[in-house]
């Protein structure tokens, strides 16, 4: 729940400024920052370890990195940031992670897949994912973004829009319930339900 109120909270902080995020001053690597040293525990890079993979890209030659060995707190947090730098909208200098500088990983590939196990894959776009909005129109166009097949709709890019300029809470939450009964959906399905 705790999550939930933070993201609400700076969809809020974002709306109150004429222009959003991209509005000169305002700082919204520190706000995350901040945010994220909240909610996380003190043994959190222990926690994370070899479970937790972030998506990073190289600033220098434009690849995709998982990360998953964090040698402190301190390291994870600092990976969560570089995940989440989207250039310009984020700011403008990316995050300085272990000597490099690293932006968010869906620019190089936004759907990384492990190389064990089963990835699942979840999206807030339409597409070919596991779990993901329905398409609700009649024909499937597709362009490949960052090694994702993202359907191009009208849909997506209201979804866009919404990623980067937030919606009301109602309107955020009506979107929470249905990522959640997508959730739901796909895990019938698969029949995980025990």
């Amino acid at each position: 729940m705790k999550c939930t109120n933070i993201t609400y909270q700076l969809a809020e902080d974002t709306r109150r400024l004429y222009f959003g995020p991209l509005t000169p001053g305002y700082d919204l690597m520190t706000k995350l920052s901040g945010y994220i040293d909240s909610i996380l525990p003190p043994n959190a890079h222990e926690i994370a370890e070899n479970r937790l993979f972030i998506s990073v890209t190289s600033t220098k030659n434009g690849k995709n990195y998982l990360l998953s060995h964090f040698a402190s707190r301190e390291d994870l947090v600092k990976a969560l940031l570089a995940s989440s730098f989207i250039p310009l909208y984020a700011g403008i200098n990316a995050v300085d992670y272990k000597g490099q500088k690293w932006i968010d990983g869906g620019l190089s590939n936004g759907l990384p897949i492990l190389s064990k196990g089963r990835t699942v894959t979840v999206s807030p776009f339409c597409g070919r994912l596991d779990i993901c909005p329905e398409n609700k129109g009649r024909v499937d166009i597709y362009a490949k973004v960052a090694k994702q097949d993202i359907m191009l709709s009208i849909g997506n890019f209201l979804r866009l829009h919404q990623a980067l300029f937030p919606p009301s809470q109602e309107k955020m939450e009506s979107l929470y319930q249905d990522g959640y009964d997508d959730a739901i959906q796909f895990l019938l399905k698969e029949n995980w339900f025990e």
